[in-house]
């Protein structure tokens, strides 16, 4: 079995570039054409089977592959794809997706790709919603070694939240030797813990002066506690000292990480809709059904050849993601057929029963020119102008 590292499937996509724009150059046809990855263009999990890359094209190259082909040149492309090992899938007459053919190739592809989504879901707040977050390192622990030194500590940031603490994420860089604190609420005063992480690789042990320097912080401080989080492992001489400092200094490793990971991900909940209390939607609903618009209703409209809508309404979010409700639609006006004409979202008794599994999905929150956007990897979701929308299911 080859072992595809991720400089190697990098290489691999290049050369399955460069081959494709090559052969457009050749026929004059490489004129408003670009490759893009999935996740840059579309911001969503990966497919199944990957895709490998995806070309955009419009002019004569849209012309060869969406049946426009004069030419008789699409064959050619079809032979030049199946010679590299690839195949490709029209998605939408500009959008080919390339996909390897290869079973092996396909798979590593498959991890790579996952492991870019996984990476982006790396943020201060989104790990209450994305459970892959943890999940991947649960089974993947090699991995933690792959990340950035300043994702690490954002990994830890959201697992020491998932384990009900209240933690702030130090800036990354002038420090002071402490990257995490953390506070655990007891009744007869708050436990602060000073945490240090260090994202090394297996065989570069921590010393006893690293260790050392946040035993003196903590103490410094004023800390209750102290914790040191590494992927590698420890010294024997820094392992003597933190069992002299009666446990207020602890060091953990990278199984210790993984095991963390392991619960987090064990802890979050599949059916979406549980993570937010019917109470609290119910009045969500009731509020933004008094008013004529409010940011919390969602609308996108999408169709080829149609106009359909769909609504939405934000139940949680945070600045990076949220949790949207599937709203029902209630007819204005219509074509006496029901084909076409407007229609705008239902706030009644029976709106709170959307409540539920596959009605409740998560979405990326983000700016999109100055405007709040909601991505769930298939629909671009903006608040609702309040007016009427217009639908035609008329092909």
């Amino acid at each position: 079995m080859t072992q595809w590292s991720d400089s190697a499937l990098e290489a691999e996509i290049r050369r399955v570039q460069s081959a494709i724009q090559a052969w457009a150059e050749r026929l004059d046809v490489w004129f408003d054409c670009c490759f893009k990855s999935y996740q840059e263009h579309v911001d969503g999990e990966p497919q199944d089977p990957p895709i490998v890359t995806l070309l955009i094209c419009e002019g004569g190259l849209y012309s060869i592959l969406s049946g426009e082909d004069g030419g008789g040149h699409e064959p050619e492309f079809h032979d030049l794809l199946k010679t590299l090992g690839y195949f490709y899938e029209n998605r939408d007459g500009v959008t080919m997706a390339i996909c390897a053919e290869d079973a092996e190739l396909s798979s590593a592809f498959a991890a790579y790709f996952h492991w870019q989504w996984v990476c982006s879901l790396i943020k201060e707040d989104t790990g209450d919603v994305y459970q892959e977050l943890f999940d991947h390192f649960s089974h993947r622990p090699d991995d933690l070694n792959r990340l950035h030194w300043r994702d690490f500590e954002t990994l830890l940031f959201r697992i020491f939240q998932n384990q009900g603490f209240e933690a702030e994420l130090g800036p990354g860089r002038a420090d002071n030797g402490v990257d995490l604190r953390l506070w655990q609420r007891d009744p007869i005063g708050d436990v602060l813990t000073l945490v240090q992480a260090k994202r090394y690789a297996i065989g570069n042990k921590i010393d006893l002066t690293q260790v050392a320097a946040l035993y003196g912080i903590a103490t410094s401080e004023g800390a209750d506690k102290a914790l040191f989080v590494t992927t590698s492992s420890y010294a024997p001489v820094a392992r003597n000292f933190a069992g002299r400092t009666s446990d207020l200094l602890r060091l953990a490793e990278r199984e210790d990480v993984v095991e963390w990971c392991a619960r987090a991900s064990a802890g979050i909940i599949a059916d979406k809709s549980s993570l937010v209390s019917p109470e609290s939607v119910g009045r969500v609903i009731a509020e933004v059904a008094a008013a004529r618009k409010d940011p919390r209703v969602l609308e996108t409209s999408f169709g080829y050849n149609m106009v359909l809508n769909s609504f939405a309404l934000v139940i949680k979010e945070t600045k990076h993601a949220a949790l949207l409700m599937s709203l029902p639609r209630r007819t204005l006006t219509d074509d006496g057929y029901g084909q076409r004409g407007t229609e705008v979202p239902l706030f009644d008794g029976t709106t709170i029963s959307r409540l539920q599994g596959d009605m409740v999905w998560r979405a990326k929150r983000k700016l999109y020119d100055g405007r709040v956007g909601y991505w769930d990897g298939e629909h671009l979701f903006h608040a609702w102008n309040g007016e009427p929308q217009n639908f035609d299911y008329v092909d």
